[in-house]
């Protein structure tokens, strides 16, 4: 198998979810290739390639760590392939962590993956999908009310202090298209520095505000779904407790600080999957990360979804054999089904 991974930037990847997958593919013998997205090349009479580092069998590294150093070191050379080479594209870039001189960067990835989808190659998740629920939080809002808390999104600052009086004057307020808790606010009765914070966010864009969840104090769930599907290894569910450990912190984002810790599977958790699962299937969303406080669903993550390379740390087992399984099975559907299955029906067919 060869699979293509697109991130934002090889220089600056963290060791995250996207390298423990992608090293766990190497380690299992297929061809793994890496990409910043900024390395599409468009040919107008071929097709497109991809600037990327194919990683050598004689790279090991006895930690994922100095897996990864090895991967970015500049001996290891960058060379264009045709993405017609790629069984699949696995994109794992984050638009919404883009800077702001990187504006190029947030919907290119998606637009040339779906020209690349279209000539065979699986693109995971699929473009399209991706493209129709690139602003996620608006992507959020067409699922089932009962599963999410009261929400509204608006660029007026009247709207907002309507939304906070009916709520019990107490609201979370966060920019429309954004990630990792960056400016996420709550307003409680003393709306301490309330102009400064809708200006900074109205400049931003659209605001969503939500109703505030007292339990979110205990923190919040990421639950990983594959195929629509609880990710599951060993009779371990991939469900992770984080915790902040600054109790004045309502936000509970790894990335901040927040502790992940193991946890069970809630019959409420399992009800939001079972609302939601059905129309990630749909669209062909195969990897997705689901943010739960107590019954409520408060984000979805269909654009880069982390958190696997948290679990081994707190006793789960790591899943990327599972999700390398799951690649596995996909190649052999297509070459049975002599690839007449669609992109968006593979992407999620266990």
């Amino acid at each position: 198998m060869k699979i293509c991974f697109v991130i934002s930037d090889i220089k600056t990847e963290a060791c995250g979810t996207t390298v423990v997958i992608l090293r766990k593919a190497h380690e299992r013998g297929h061809q793994v290739y890496v990409m910043s997205v900024g390395d599409f090349i468009f040919h107008r009479d071929k097709d497109i390639s991809l600037r990327c580092k194919k990683i050598p069998p004689s790279i090991k590294g006895e930690t994922v760590e100095k897996f990864w150093e090895q991967v970015q070191d500049d001996n290891l050379k960058a060379k264009p392939v045709p993405s017609t080479d790629m069984d699949i594209l696995f994109l794992r870039n984050n638009p919404t962590e883009e800077t702001s001189d990187r504006h190029w960067a947030e919907h290119c990835g998606i637009a040339f993956a779906r020209m690349i989808q279209q000539t065979g190659v699986l693109v995971l998740n699929d473009a399209f999908a991706m493209s129709h629920a690139f602003i996620d939080k608006l992507y959020f809002e067409e699922l089932p009310a009962e599963i999410k808390p009261n929400s509204l999104i608006t660029r007026s600052k009247e709207d907002l202090m309507k939304f906070w009086e009916k709520n019990g004057k107490k609201m979370v307020l966060k920019p429309l298209e954004g990630s990792g808790g960056q400016d996420v606010y709550l307003i409680d009765k003393d709306k301490k520095n309330l102009n400064q914070i809708v200006e900074t966010l109205i400049a931003k864009g659209y605001i969503i505000a939500q109703e505030f969840l007292p339990k979110v104090s205990k923190g919040d769930v990421r639950v990983i779904l594959m195929n629509g599907k609880i990710l599951e290894e060993n009779g371990e569910k991939a469900v992770i407790r984080r915790v902040s450990s600054d109790k004045s912190e309502f936000r509970s984002n790894l990335s901040l600080g927040a502790k992940a810790k193991k946890t069970k599977l809630t019959p409420e958790m399992e009800h939001i999957v079972s609302l939601t699962a059905p129309k990630l299937i749909r669209d062909g969303l195969f990897f997705v990360g689901l943010d739960i406080v107590d019954d409520k669903l408060i984000e979805i993550n269909v654009l880069s979804p982390g958190g696997l390379d948290y679990c081994e740390d707190i006793g789960l087992p790591g899943f990327t054999d599972t999700v390398i399984d799951a690649l596995e099975r996909k190649m052999e559907y297509r070459k049975y089904y002599k690839n007449s299955l669609s992109n968006r029906a593979l992407a999620t067919m266990d």
